[in-house]
């Protein structure tokens, strides 16, 4: 998705910096929106929730076109990455708060099951730091980003569908938090495989 999108958000980047807006400004932008998709969603909003759900991860993507067309700077991509954990907790939590007896279990094994996957890739870019990996399959990011099968596009589609069919929820979110494990115990594999040689 990034190669198809990544044109058309550099444009729009360049744009918004030529006319002074920062990448930490999109960044920041792209937060209230989730969490104000948050909020509708608890409202049992669902069809609003998901239209912000999509604007903010717009401008998620944007804030990186911003940061390419000015300058990326370290502080920028840490507050993406700690943002962008924000969002992805505040979405299922909004879930939960709609219908705490309903989805309470499944959300909150699929808030775990984000907690165990956020902890594995994080752990991974550490290491890949210290050791002086670099990939550029997710295109130029401040940290080493492993693949997975449970990335970012594939969890914007499974909240979107979370809005979409609401009464899915339990059903969805426990499929998807097995999938979030799964991603999380095969980047425990690939460290165990790349970094054993080291005590």
């Amino acid at each position: 998705m990034r190669k198809h999108l990544d044109p058309m958000l550099d444009r729009v980047g360049a744009a918004l910096a030529r006319g002074g807006i920062s990448a930490n400004a999109v960044t920041i932008a792209g937060l209230v929106l989730g969490l104000v998709a948050a909020a509708l969603i608890a409202g049992q909003f669902y069809l609003a929730g998901a239209i912000l759900i999509v604007v903010s991860r717009l401008c998620d993507g944007l804030d990186g076109a911003v940061a390419r067309a000015t300058r990326k700077t370290d502080f920028g991509g840490f507050l993406d990455i700690v943002l962008d954990f924000v969002f992805y907790g505040a979405i299922p939590l909004g879930f939960i708060l709609a219908d705490p007896q309903a989805n309470g279990l499944a959300g909150g094994l699929l808030l775990f099951s984000f907690y165990v996957n956020g902890a594995s890739f994080l752990a991974y870019a550490i290491m890949a730091e210290k050791r002086a990996m670099t990939t550029d399959v997710r295109g130029g990011k401040s940290l080493y980003f492993t693949t997975g099968l449970a990335e970012a596009t594939e969890t914007i589609a499974v909240f979107l569908a979370f809005c979409l069919f609401p009464a899915w929820f339990s059903v969805l979110a426990t499929l998807f938090a097995v999938v979030c494990l799964y991603t999380a115990l095969s980047r425990i594999m690939l460290a165990r495989m790349g970094f054993r040689d080291r005590q």
